[in-house]
């Protein structure tokens, strides 16, 4: 783990000696990425405003995913690249609270670890963003659109077979100047990610659901701490129990497919007046294997929905390209 710091962040700190100081400390751990510090950042905001005696501070946690920006995902981990050094942090006591994107965290957590409060939900869409502010079904055949997510590229193909899709990592900013200097013709992004860090007037447009099913937990930001902790029950103020219903049955979904970055797959629910509906998808990276389906039922029961819909899917054959 390397952990750095600047004028308003920390590296880790000795509670036994912020504790003789009489102290009351919340250290959040980040990685440190603009989007990173722009979600911890929000939820540093509140807890100061919440409670005004207590020292609220930032640790930044370098990650796998944050050294090995070139290699694709899959090739380093998948799931878990982007949150494993920061989980080990909080198991030291390094930092009491981490945030972290939802769609980033394995549908298993360490043990001694849980996610203690989910705040309401960003817009959770991708949407295309483009140079000449070209749409996605004017991008002329044959043009390169750059993403890092096979669900997004099995998805997208199978809307523009005719379009090639370019692998590319690094931050929001490293890709969209990717876009400006012409190595590819248009992005595919989530929404919530340009928004937070104020870039959403690069947004073209918003993909519909019927075209891109967004990722397990996109636009939501899960906080974890150990299950132990009283910080639990400090930030029960953040959490937004129809967000939380909403993630409960996409992980749901995820799980009972035992999917992640090496297979394409999306799901994308919503809670209306008590009710939560859900859809899904598992693909093949080129799009040519295709199942899809939707659920609903009450929102009490989301975790049992997300499996239901998983079977109903391995049932009409997507079992075939998990395996």
């Amino acid at each position: 783990m390397l952990v750095t710091s600047t004028s308003n962040e920390r590296g880790p700190t000795n509670r036994a000696a912020k504790e003789d100081q009489d102290v009351t400390a919340i250290r959040i751990g980040t990685r440190g990425s603009t989007l990173a510090l722009a979600q911890s950042g929000w939820v540093q905001k509140k807890l100061e405003a919440q409670y005004p005696d207590h020292e609220i501070e930032r640790v930044i946690i370098k990650t796998s995913g944050d050294r090995f920006t070139q290699a694709p995902i899959q090739s380093i981990g998948g799931k878990g690249i982007f949150t494993k050094e920061i989980e080990e942090a909080l198991l030291r006591k390094e930092i009491d609270l981490a945030v972290h994107s939802m769609k980033d965290l394995p549908t298993e957590l360490p043990p001694g670890l849980a996610i203690v409060a989910i705040p309401e939900r960003e817009d959770p869409r991708d949407v295309l963003v483009t140079s000449g502010r070209v749409t996605l079904s004017g991008l002329a055949s044959g043009a390169k659109v750059g993403t890092g997510s096979l669900r997004r590229q099995a998805q997208l193909l199978r809307y523009r077979p005719d379009l090639a899709a370019v692998p590319i990592r690094g931050n929001i900013d490293t890709r969209l100047k990717k876009l400006d200097t012409g190595e590819v013709d248009a992005l595919v992004m989530a929404a919530a990610g340009l928004k937070r860090i104020g870039r959403e007037a690069r947004i073209v447009e918003f993909i519909a659901d019927e075209i891109c099913v967004s990722a397990v937990g996109q636009g939501a930001l899960g906080l974890e701490s150990r299950q132990d902790d009283p910080i639990g029950e400090q930030l029960s103020f953040l959490h937004h129990q129809a967000t939380s219903a909403e993630v409960e049955a996409e992980r749901s979904f995820l799980k009972r497919l035992g999917g992640g970055c090496h297979v394409p797959v999306g799901a994308r629910a919503r809670v209306v007046a008590g009710s939560l509906t859900i859809s899904g998808v598992v693909a093949q990276p080129d799009g040519d294997l295709f199942y899809r389906g939707e659920i609903s039922g009450a929102a009490a029961t989301a975790a049992e929905l997300g499996r239901e819909l998983a079977e109903r899917l391995l049932s009409e054959g997507a079992d075939k390209i998990l395996k």
